[in-house]
């Protein structure tokens, strides 16, 4: 569900939401970002989303988080993202957002969506308490990204449990992923120093060798962290019997597939 669920989910930080920002008078990409996905926390200040988000480096929200309150509202911030994303997953997979099968699995969808427990998951309770699209490739959309902040919330749960922090987690994912953390996207920006005392506090946890590689201690909490992150967001989908399940499997494949051609 995961693999078939973030694509639809994350075309919220493509181009066209990018211009809907944008055009708000926001200065870059990541205010755009904050400000939309930050939105259903209302005006929450950057410390509470730097704690919600969980992955970003001290003070990265605090460069964007009030700022972007000055120039749009929580509520705009929630259009906006809602009709860019909206947007920009029907001009990706064309002719499929006008077939019934969307309609069948942004049915299907939702009512996972809005099934899940919220104790605990502040993104997803936020998220929880916005109106549900009635368009179908809105409500698609909305869905999806219901499901996976409610996983994000227990994937933060998960690493928290067992003390990975959020700078952490991304060179370990760079490591998974065969690529130096030096050069990972999510965190080659910090200052050298910085990085490096990440590398050396999961060396001296016995989570990563001298060559900047998984031992088997790293490789097993990784695979229980993953683990943990999938038992914890399957009750999302419990409402749904076994056969609508398949059905939105099913249903949401073809959407998935055209989504990796698209490669936004």
């Amino acid at each position: 569900m995961f693999e078939l669920v973030e694509p639809i989910a994350t075309v919220t930080f493509s181009e066209v939401p990018n211009e809907g920002f944008l055009a708000l008078g926001m200065r870059n990409y990541w205010d755009g970002y904050f400000a939309g996905r930050a939105a259903p926390l209302g005006l929450a200040p950057a410390e509470v989303v730097h704690a919600v988000f969980y992955n970003f480096a001290d003070g990265e929200v605090a460069r964007h988080i009030p700022w972007v309150w000055g120039k749009t509202t929580p509520q705009e911030a929630t259009a906006v993202r809602e009709q860019g994303s909206a947007t920009a997953l029907r001009q990706l997979i064309g002719d499929l957002a006008d077939s019934p099968s969307v309609v069948r699995a942004a049915e299907l969808a939702t009512r996972a969506a809005v099934s899940a427990p919220i104790e605990g998951r502040a993104l997803y309770a936020g998220l929880r308490a916005l109106a549900l699209p009635q368009e179908p490739v809105a409500r698609l959309w909305h869905a999806a990204t219901l499901l996976r902040e409610h996983r994000g919330d227990g994937h933060n749960a998960a690493l928290l449990a067992h003390g990975i922090g959020g700078t952490e987690a991304h060179v370990l994912l760079a490591i998974s992923l065969g690529m130096r953390p030096q050069e990972f996207g999510r965190v080659h920006h910090l200052p050298k120093a910085q990085l490096a005392a990440v590398l050396d506090g999961l060396r001296r946890r016995g989570l990563v060798d001298a060559a900047d590689e998984f031992t088997d201690t790293g490789r097993e909490t990784k695979q229980r962290i993953e683990a943990l992150t999938d038992e914890l967001a399957a009750p999302a989908y419990g409402v749904l019997s076994v056969d609508e399940l398949d059905e939105l499997i099913a249903r949401l494949g073809p959407i998935a597939t055209a989504l990796e051609a698209a490669d936004y």
